[in-house]
């Protein structure tokens, strides 16, 4: 049942990232085009400062979703709905708070932006760009995470994949018929309400939970040390625009926005095979099934680390090639940014690398555990970032994320195989060292090789099937000779499960 629900989540889930990459790289071309790299810059800023709020809520999700795995594997509902009362009500409290957040951010962002839009406009799109943000608070984020613990990652999928063709339909037909920008995210931020508002539908009318005699009250431990454990990830989204902003333009900050749209949208396609995985995960260890979690975790460990060299091998080569392409035509800003782009890429690849060792230190709850090395990641990635960018720009604040990010994706491998799967760390270390090591090669190759021109999509599409398929083919000979066994195991699963689909 448990690999059922995995294959569906994984499914659903890379259909999702697929159309969110699509609408990723629709939407902000858009704005370009009709609007202006400043425009771009202005939106990318604003929605990357609303995002602090989430500090908030990153305390409390991993944390609510780890105490739902033991409740739910027993069957007791009656722990899972005093869990979700209380869930929602201390969201809505983030949801109230977040107001006074964006009343602040109205009178403070228009100071410290460097932008020559009027403050009216400026404001307004502040607002406007945080409907969502507080309808997903307010009505459905205690519903989102109870769908990920009960494995059903793949309804939250569904739901997401609809609004962003809607709003990818909106968008395009609102810039044609010469719409307002206000217009165009006002609209689509009343699509994107409609997630929370079907979420929780769904939670209510699907499960037999009795909320009117659970407690709004229920000890939510460890909550402070899961705010510690998850800063890392805002400092790591947030920090560059933020130190951008601070200290350059709006159309550096648009430079960095359409770089970090590719790696965003690549980031998305391997989550695809991380999201739902860490419900299962944390449902063999609330089951206390030890050997079994070691097992499925390296033969996922295996093909997982196959799948992100090949995918960043061919992200780190034809990054710059492809925003080349993408702005062509746009002479505001220079946005051949070649070096930047590759250190952006290598700080994802790290990233990428440490998922599976996070997601499973989380579905274990361990969040006092590891948070000193959060908020070793953020320092760094704050002072390096704000150090280097006087004399780097761009470079230096993604040189202070690649190195903060090797800190804590150290520390991540090491505790999750040292205190949750009880194994040698080499285990790993084996398996990330082939990883880089085919990365640097084939880069190399294709280095002297050099890449041709491309005039063209279709020119980088036809380079992109020539990358990828070559990083396939080494990426397969590699560890399936140096993991001969545990490759056995991974092409073992994969017939089971394709036995048991065919049965069904």
């Amino acid at each position: 049942m448990r690999s059922k629900k995995a294959i569906y989540n994984i499914l659903t889930n890379l259909i999702m990232q697929a159309v969110a990459i699509v609408y990723g790289f629709i939407v902000p071309k858009v704005i370009i085009s009709y609007f202006g790299s400043d425009v771009n810059g202005l939106i990318t800023s604003i929605t990357r400062f609303l995002a602090y709020i989430t500090l908030l809520e990153s305390g409390f999700g991993p944390v609510i979703r780890s105490m739902l795995y033991k409740p739910l594997a027993q069957k007791d509902n009656k722990t899972v709905a005093s869990i979700l009362k209380t869930s929602e009500k201390f969201f809505r409290r983030i949801a109230l708070i977040f107001i006074l957040y964006i009343i602040v951010l109205c009178f403070v962002f228009p100071i410290i932006a460097k932008t020559d839009f009027d403050a009216v406009f400026t404001v307004s799109l502040v607002i406007i760009i945080a409907i969502s943000t507080f309808a997903e608070y307010y009505f459905g984020m205690a519903y989102k995470l109870f769908l990920r613990a009960e494995q059903k990652t793949y309804v939250v999928s569904i739901i997401q994949t609809v609004t962003y063709i809607l709003s990818i339909i909106a968008v395009v037909i609102m810039a044609l018929a010469g719409a307002n920008v206000l217009v165009i995210k006002l609209v689509t931020g009343i699509i994107f309400v409609l997630r929370p508002l079907l979420q929780n539908l769904y939670v209510k009318k699907k499960y037999n939970l009795d909320f009117r005699d659970a407690s709004s009250d229920y000890p939510i431990k460890q909550k402070w040390d899961g705010l510690s454990q998850h800063i890392a990830a805002i400092i790591h989204n947030n920090t560059d625009v933020v130190v951008l902003t601070f200290f350059t333009s709006l159309a550096e900050v648009s430079v960095y926005s359409v770089y970090y749209m590719v790696v965003n949208g690549v980031n998305k396609v391997i989550q695809s095979f991380d999201n739902g995985l860490d419900a299962s995960f944390g449902d063999m260890i609330a089951k206390g099934e030890d050997d079994n979690l070691r097992k499925k975790f390296s033969t996922y460990e295996l093909l997982y680390m196959m799948v992100v060299t090949s995918i960043f091998t061919t992200t780190l080569l034809l990054i710059t090639p492809f925003v080349q392409l993408y702005t062509s035509g746009i002479v505001d800003v220079d946005y051949s940014r070649p070096v930047f782009g590759y250190l952006l890429v290598i700080s994802e690849f790290i990233w990428a690398i440490r998922l599976p060792y996070n997601s499973i230190t989380l579905a274990a709850g361990h969040f006092k555990e590891t948070r000193r090395g959060a908020w070793l990641e953020a320092g760094i990635n704050i002072i390096l970032s704000v150090v280097l960018v006087f004399n780097f720009g761009l470079i230096g604040v993604a040189i202070g994320t690649v190195v903060a990010m090797l800190v804590r994706g150290s520390e991540y491998i090491y505790h999750a195989n040292k205190y949750i799967l009880k194994r040698s760390i080499w285990s790993s270390i084996g398996k990330i060292l082939v990883a880089v090591a085919i990365v640097i090669a084939i880069s190399l190759v294709f280095q002297v090789a050099e890449i041709p021109t491309m005039g063209n999509y279709m020119d980088w599409v036809i380079e992109a099937v020539i990358v990828i398929l070559t990083t396939s083919v080494v990426v397969l000979l590699s560890y399936g000779i140096i993991y001969k066994k545990e490759m056995k195991g991974v092409l073992a699963r994969a017939k089971a499960i394709m036995v048991r689909k065919k049965r069904s």
